[in-house]
């Protein structure tokens, strides 16, 4: 069972969130309520539309990290699934 979760919400606006915790349900939960954070607060409510489970809430947080510094979209081709158009995209920034 995993320890840890990075996640991806898209809020009210359209807008993309990327967090990262250690009770999905809960977090979902605190950002619906305006708790979670001051970003998610103004563009409620939000829907969970990626998430990947880590061993460690560190794993979970480097992952954060790191799709943070992605593109709308490369975001957009993770949460659809789309492997090549990710590989694609990740192709023509380097």
């Amino acid at each position: 069972n995993a320890m840890a979760t990075t996640y991806i919400l898209r809020c009210a606006d359209n807008k993309l969130y990327v967090g990262s915790t250690t009770d999905i349900e809960e977090r979902i939960k605190r950002h619906n309520a305006g708790y979670a954070s001051e970003f998610t607060h103004l563009y409620r409510p939000v829907e969970l539309v990626y998430k990947e489970d880590y061993d460690t809430y560190q794993e979970a947080f480097r992952r954060e990290r790191q799709l943070k510094k992605w593109t709308l979209a490369k975001k957009e081709a993770l949460i659809a699934g789309d492997i090549e158009k990710l590989k694609e995209l990740s192709k023509s920034k380097e």
